[in-house]
């Protein structure tokens, strides 16, 4: 549910609006850039770091079950290679801004750390994601010091102005390009577009696998050990360093987000409070959103809780069925909204969607073993047919 708040402007807007509010190819109805700041500070990455974190949780409680059995990684393996698979079809043939493949990527890295002790697991974790951070920082911050500041001439001068302008338009033109073949309905020219033109960005995932990704997966393999989703640490301490780290993250993400709206919101000024600034003071507010859910949302009987735990046990199914339930939301041989809805408006679409995924979820799996992609992946993983019903 929180992933889709962070993708739903990259649903139903080009992939350039996800930072950027004049991305937007109507207005954007956000008055001040209030609403861009509030989903900033409260959803943006922080969303896509807890999935990653329970990914790791979930990769390890796998582990458990498969040495149980006298199994080893090379379940594992197979589990990550074919969620690979199941990556690369959202990515070509869906949606774009697929996470699937840059996890099973980093999975595959993962797997040689899954018997590290779990204070391994979490020192180096913390330390390659806090690296991670300081590396990518020049990276995402650069761009907006090289050609919107005072130091732009000392650091490259006017041919570097040039060349990330010029950087700058190409993005707009592939999204201009992209956003005409949606629009049109031209399934065909959207997936030969996406192969032709985007396939590079499977790199950066490759490049967020080592700077975000496997570092998260390996504090939530120690979290998990350490009994943070099960009740072994106390719910007191969960409540208290929860709020801590949410409440310290976010105010630092609070700075960040006035210090882009001053800027102008401009568009390397967006992807340096996106990309370069942010990801240090998330990391707190990540770990502070998992002990907080947990607190909160899994005691028994709890109406909301139950519901919510229900679809993050259908995550699979929830996160590629939210996609295929857009898809002709948003396509021109559907309904045809994609560029039609403001950021209010997109907002009301993603309520519909939460709705649909708490009112299925508990439902089914109280008929049902496993969401219906848990069955198929779980039934690809093994090589066999298990039962789904109860």
């Amino acid at each position: 549910m929180g992933i889709l708040a962070a993708n739903i402007v990259a649903f139903g807007q080009p992939m350039t609006a996800y930072m950027w509010p004049d991305g937007f190819l109507v207005p954007a109805g956000d008055p001040d850039d209030v609403m861009w700041a509030i989903q900033f500070v409260l959803v943006d990455g922080k969303m896509r770091g807890l999935f990653t974190l329970l990914f790791g949780a979930g990769m390890y409680l796998f582990m458990e079950k498969a040495w149980a059995k006298g199994a080893g990684r090379g379940l594992q393996a197979r589990r990550l290679f074919w969620l690979l698979l199941f990556g690369a079809v959202h990515f070509f043939l869906i949606w774009q801004g697929d996470i699937l493949v840059s996890y099973a990527l980093a999975g595959f890295i993962a797997l040689g750390c899954l018997k590290w002790r779990a204070k391994t697991q979490l020192i180096i974790g913390i330390l390659g994601y806090i690296s991670g951070a300081i590396l990518a920082l020049p990276a995402m911050a650069g761009p907006y010091l090289a050609s919107e500041t005072q130091f732009a001439e000392a650091m490259g001068g006017s041919e570097t102005i040039e060349m990330l302008e010029e950087g700058k338009q190409a993005e707009i033109d592939d999204a201009m390009e992209e956003a005409a073949l949606i629009q049109s309905g031209d399934y065909g020219g959207y997936v030969s577009h996406v192969a032709a033109q985007h396939s590079s960005n499977l790199a950066f995932y490759l490049f967020l696998a080592f700077t975000e990704t496997i570092p998260l997966m390996l504090i939530g393999m120690a979290l998990y050990r350490r009994g943070l989703f099960d009740g072994g640490i106390a719910r007191g301490r969960l409540l208290t360093w929860g709020w801590i780290g949410v409440i310290a993250g976010s105010a630092l993400t609070v700075l960040i987000a006035f210090w882009t709206i001053e800027t102008g919101m401009t568009y390397y000024g967006t992807l340096a409070g996106f990309m370069g600034f942010s990801p240090l003071p998330r990391l707190p507010v990540i770990v502070g959103l998992a002990a907080l859910l947990t607190a909160y949302l899994t005691a028994a009987g709890h109406f909301l809780g139950d519901r919510i735990t229900a679809a993050g046990r259908a995550a699979f199914t929830n996160y590629l069925g939210t996609s295929i339930v857009l898809l002709p939301v948003f396509h021109g041989w559907g309904l045809g909204l994609f560029g039609e809805l403001d950021r209010p408006q997109l907002y009301l679409v993603m309520l519909a969607v939460w709705v649909l995924i708490l009112l299925w979820s508990k439902p089914w799996l109280e008929r049902f073993r496993y969401g219906p992609l848990e069955w198929l992946w779980r039934c690809l993983t093994y090589g066999k047919l298990f039962p789904i019903r109860r």
